[in-house]
This record gives structure tokens, sequence and C-alpha cells, in this order.
């Protein structure tokens, strides 16, 4: 059985197919998968002010689009002397006019976070990632879940991987950022991380007894 991943993001959508693992019985797939080009009503699904809402937004559009049961996440930082910005409007934080000519976006947003930071001490960087994902198109939906990761924006970036705001986020049990922890590490202590091990356990308790096959054979779909 097909499984939507509502994702565009190559990286975010492999961080999610190993978080949910194998499940028996189910291919996850993503929008390009399915010959789901973007379209400009895309632009329009994620204005919410919460990231559960905007996460079912996106479950419930990309589900209508296809008929499958649908997974989506929205995800975000929330840095406590910005009041809890950028929040759902992490992956836009940047105005236009920030951005350099040769930047991606990802790093004209984390530019732009450093240098509203520049005279915020040490002790008062405070932030969390957080996770909300949601699951659309089976019996008993739609769920909605959440996770959290508490860490401390540092001044400049560390590290190579990971994406977004990783660079920056020091994580207090490693002493690293999430762009400097291994894919193992940062999906044990990361927000998506928590959301979609909570997802998975949904998964198996809700379905056919326990087990993802039902998501194959007794599993119902509902608009």
């Amino acid at each position: 059985m097909k499984f939507l991943v509502a994702t565009r993001s190559r990286p975010k959508l492999e961080e999610i197919r190993r978080l949910l693992g194998s499940l028996p019985g189910v291919d996850l797939v993503a929008p390009g998968d399915m010959g789901l080009d973007p379209i400009p009503e895309e632009d329009g699904i994620e204005v919410h002010e919460t990231f559960e809402e905007n996460a079912l937004a996106k479950a419930h559009w990309f589900h209508a689009r296809t008929g499958l049961p649908t997974v989506a996440d929205d995800s975000g930082l929330e840095v406590d002397a910005l009041s809890g910005a950028p929040g759902v409007r992490s992956r836009r934080f940047a105005p236009p006019a920030f951005r350099r000519p040769d930047e991606s976006e990802d790093a004209a947003n984390m530019r732009y976070l450093l240098d509203r930071l520049v005279e915020v001490d040490d002790r008062n960087r405070g932030a969390r990632f957080v996770c909300a994902a949601a699951v659309v198109g089976l019996d008993g939906g739609p769920w909605v879940v959440r996770g959290e990761a508490v860490g401390r924006i540092l001044r400049e970036g560390r590290g190579r991987g990971g994406f977004g705001y990783d660079p920056a986020f020091l994580d207090p049990a490693f002493g690293r950022t999430f762009a400097e922890l291994t894919a193992t590490e940062k999906e044990g202590r990361s927000h998506r991380g928590e959301a979609f091990r909570k997802l998975r356990e949904r998964l198996l308790a809700t379905v056919a007894g326990g087990s993802v096959d039902g998501l194959a054979q007794g599993g119902t779909l509902h608009g």
C-alpha cells in the first residue's frame, strides 16, 4: 500500500523514511513519485498560526489530490529572545531584500537569525525546535503528534550536516550542533525524531491489532 509523505524536501523525505522505518506492507512515496508537480496553490497551504494546523492542512491537501493516506509535518524554530519567532515562519524568516543574490534560502534565514540575536548574551539564547506531524486518510484519524528539542543558538554556525538552522542549534546532551551530529544521533534527539517515533507507535498500536500489515489489508481510507 502506498503512503504519501507530503514533502518536496529530499533531505526531509529521507529523514522521515528512516524515522518511520520499514513498515510491513507500506511503500512511503513522495509527491514527485506520484507525478505531482508543484503548483502555485501549494504556497497557500501553510498559512496558519500553529504547527499542528499547518501539518493538518498540508496532509488534507495532498490527501485530496491523491486519495492516498498522507503524512505531513510542519516544523520550525522558536527562540526565547525573539518571543518565539521565527516559529511557523521559519522557512521564510529572512525578508526577500535581506537575501544575497548567490545565497540559499536556508543560509539567508540563518544569517538573519544570527543578526537578530547579535546583542543577546549567551545566557538568553535558549531555543527549541518543534515538529507537528499529522496523518490523514486512515480510520480513527486524523492524528496529530508533537515533538520538541530544546537547545541554544550559537553566535555562528558549526558543522556541515543537517539543513535549515541546524548549524546554529547547540544540543546540550552532546555539546554539538545538530549539523555536527551523525544522522543516528540527530534522530535520537531531534523534534522530528520524537514526533515520528510517536507517530510510528500510533500506527502500530491502531491498525489491525498492532500490526502495520493492516494498512494494506484492514485499514480503511476516509476523506
